[in-house]
């Protein structure tokens, strides 16, 4: 018997010399690509002489309030010597002349007083922003509730220590890496790894005119003196120095520009991309992932509308983000439920043929009160969630409520929602005798979904049957796909590559994209001739996925005319990783990525550096101290882990880790002790208490071995390691009858198990 999970070498995988930048230009300075760029943005002021209609509706907007100087007129908050205590902690707001300042815990766990840098928004809720190091700001999670008028804390049932990368000091609230290019206008990072330093900036903060115009100083030359004007003179500009221009026939560019700010994604460079720049070549949209989604695509964390949209069939038929939203003011275009109406009514809508004309605004519809909250589109198609305390979002994907999914899925519906007390049966019972030819018991995606998630089996051939439906949503497809690859217990991730291979070509990047990733599980040979087309596919979010499942590929795979490709891509992954690189979960990819290319102190570096963001990060704490471990660094290992279960004492994997390197040095004393910690800490978890046992063995404490490996078997008593184990055990303490109905029970379960049968007939001649 083997203790499990023992710690494992890391491979040593031919590297190609072309893949070494990325590892080496994480300590580079990124260079600041834009600054010609941000020489052609003109200010917002230069738009209102002309556009005097537009910059009234955009002034006080949401956009235009998105990120403000702390003004008398902009400060909501009371700033007169008023107090909010949270978790023990007292912050307070006071204000000396013309500055705002707040008296909280800073980062060292003490006092400290800051000034205002900034607010952010208007209503429900306005944020401040608070200057931490030259140049770093901060997102405080104190808010002010604009309409009760009161400060709130953002999260209400946290307490987090100043060293917890939650708190408001840490690198998840950092504003320069998490916010500011939604909230600014031409904005660049800037930041240098090397220093761990901002030197962040912008053309204006807050969303103005250039945001989504694009740079606009060659056309306020036009607008001068068109007669003179030259458009050659000009990078990317049109006859009316316009780098980008709004087509009514375009409406996917509309819709890319909008979610390049209203999506949940991740970033591939550092500053915002240019107005009309597709969504792909500078982000990597959050797919359908558990904890940001519920399993059938509703919205469960703040994902920011645009990938429950993707989901949506007025998506698939043409409807745009202004058709509802008025884009200057941001309003809706008309009140209640006349937004839908708008459409959805029996003469329909021209510019959407192929929707039903019907009357959907009545009692027959919607069987509520015509003048109740009840009865508005809304309540059933668009239900909201509460977002920081007070901000209610509305899910964008338009369905129709499935209670006969919600019990078997774990997903909520409008319906029950609303009517508490009623059971989901009642309400699929409700909505399945009204509408007779409706939706109840027909087959989701998210069924497919929700299998994978649990762990199903048979998940991996329902993901493939869903990644090649082409009626179901690309991003549903796209998430299809990621299970596909992040999810596979079944050894089939090669066969699942083998069989989506005509979606390397498919439309849409986002399935590109994905369907490079699962490359990953071929052998190199196939790998490479499959992936190679996409190192020059015309978006870089495909590009990059391309060259991330290629980096570890020997570099004679690659013919000479492919290697100018490879090396940009491989660029452009670069430039994502240091756009990033103040992210700890950046560093943690960069871990992943050194140890799979056998660069084993370039990883231990990151996984360090992940460390130093955030202390509270478990995995980073546990693949430390396992890469130390199998490189021979015994010592250092163990200062990690015993480091870490000060960091973080309630997790009892890394007790488990701590047990296990104790038991390979032979110490079964102190092994013993840390794998009875963790069997505290995790009782329902069969394989800590297999490994406690087989240490009380060796340390020849034999009941308790026994008491323990039965208690093992008990939760999980389909568990080969474990049934042979603790029938070795029974047999040994003198019980062969029931080593022998141990064995007989492993038997039936694995009737070709290698050393069960032999135990069997020679009980108890023979003691393995």
């Amino acid at each position: 018997m083997t203790f499990a999970p023992g710690f494992k070498s890391v491979a040593r995988l031919t590297l190609p010399a072309l893949a070494l930048c990325l590892l080496t230009g994480v300590t580079m300075h990124f260079a600041d690509a834009t600054s010609q760029r941000k020489a052609d943005f003109a200010g917002s002021q230069s738009c209102v002489t002309c556009h005097r209609e537009a910059t009234e509706a955009w002034k006080d907007s949401h956009h235009a309030w998105a990120w403000r100087a702390p003004t008398e007129g902009n400060v909501f908050g009371d700033f007169g010597d008023t107090t909010f205590l949270h978790g023990g902690f007292e912050t307070r707001f006071s204000k000396q002349g013309d500055r705002f300042l707040v008296e909280t815990e800073g980062p060292s766990g003490k006092t400290e007083q800051y000034e205002v840098h900034s607010t952010v928004g208007v209503t429900p809720l306005q944020q401040y922003l608070l200057e931490t190091a030259p140049g770093q700001l901060q997102s405080f999670d104190v808010a002010w509730d604009s309409e009760k008028r009161q400060w709130y804390h953002l999260y209400p049932n946290q307490e987090l220590a100043a060293k917890d990368g939650f708190h408001w000091t840490g690198p998840y609230k950092n504003w320069n890496a998490r916010c500011a290019d939604c909230h600014a206008t031409g904005y660049v990072k800037n930041y240098d790894p090397r220093s761990k330093t901002y030197q962040s900036h912008q053309s204006e903060i807050g969303v103005t005119c250039e945001a989504c115009h694009g740079p606009a100083k060659a056309h306020v030359t036009w607008a001068k003196d068109p007669g003179s004007f030259k458009a050659a003179a000009w990078q990317g500009v049109d006859a009316q120095g316009l780098t980008f221009n709004f087509q009514p026939e375009h409406a996917q560019i509309e819709i890319e520009l909008c979610a390049a700010c209203h999506a949940r994604r991740s970033q591939l460079t550092d500053s915002s991309p240019l107005a009309g720049t597709p969504f792909d070549d500078s982000y990597r949209l959050a797919l359908l992932r558990e904890g940001l989604y519920f399993a059938d695509g509703q919205i469960q964390d703040e994902v920011y509308v645009a990938g429950s949209f993707l989901q949506s069939k007025m998506y698939d038929r043409g409807v745009r983000c202004t058709n509802c939203h008025e884009p200057h003011s941001g309003q809706l275009r008309a009140q209640g439920d006349a937004i839908c109406t708008q459409c959805h009514n029996p003469l329909g809508n021209t510019d959407f043929p192929t929707l039903p004309k019907a009357q959907y605004d009545s009692a027959e519809h919607h069987f509520h009160d015509v003048d109740s909250e009840a009865a508005r589109c809304t309540s059933c198609h668009m239900p909201e969630r509460l977002y920081m305390v007070v901000d209610g979002r509305r899910d964008h994907s338009f369905r129709v409520p499935r209670p006969d999914l919600s019990d078997k899925l774990g997903t909520p519906n409008a319906c029950s929602t609303c009517h508490r007390g009623k059971s989901n049966d009642w309400a699929a019972r409700e909505i399945e005798s009204r509408y007779p030819k409706g939706r109840m018991g027909t087959a989701h995606y998210g069924e497919d979904l929700a299998a994978a998630r649990s762990g199903d089996p048979l998940a991996s051939l329902k993901l493939l049957r869903l990644a090649l439906d082409r009626i179901q949503p690309a991003i549903v497809r796209a998430t299809a796909l990621d299970l596909m690859r992040i999810a596979d217990t079944s050894g089939a991730g090669g066969l699942n590559a083998d069989a989506i291979t005509d979606l390397l070509s498919d439309p849409n990047p986002l399935i590109r994209s994905s369907a490079a990733r699962l490359q990953a599980a071929v052998d190199p040979d196939r790998r490479t001739s499959r992936l190679l087309p996409l190192l020059e596919d015309p978006r870089r979010s495909v590009r990059i996925a391309a060259a991330q499942s290629l980096v570890d590929v020997d570099g004679r795979l690659i013919p000479q005319k492919k290697l100018p490709a490879l090396r940009a891509a491989l660029g452009e992954y670069r430039a994502s990783l240091v756009a990033t690189a103040d992210f700890p979960e950046t560093q943690m990819n960069l871990a992943s990525l050194a140890s799979r290319t056998g660069h084993q102190q370039a990883a231990i570096a990151a996984l360090k550096t992940a460390l130093e963001m955030d202390s509270q990060l478990l995995e980073a704490w546990q693949s430390l101290g396992a890469l130390q471990n199998a490189m021979g660094q015994s010592a250092q290992a163990e200062e990690t882990f015993l480091r870490a279960t000060e960091e973080l004492p309630e997790a009892g994997g890394l007790h488990t880790l701590l047990g296990l390197l104790y038991a390979e040095r032979g110490d079964f004393e102190q092994a013993s002790m840390s794998l009875e910690q963790a069997a505290r800490l995790q009782p329902e978890d069969a394989r800590v208490h297999y490994n406690l046992s087989l240490s009380l063995q060796r340390e020849g404490r034999q009941d308790a071995a026994k008491t323990t490996m039965r208690r093992a078997a008990a939760l999980a008593p389909e568990d080969p390691d474990i049934l042979y184990a603790f029938a070795a055990q029974l047999s040994d303490g003198g019980q062969p009858d029931e080593a022998r109905e141990i064995l007989k029970q492993l038997l039936e379960l694995y009737p070709n198990h290698p050393k069960a049968r032999d135990f069997l007939n020679n009980i108890p001649a023979i003691r393995p």
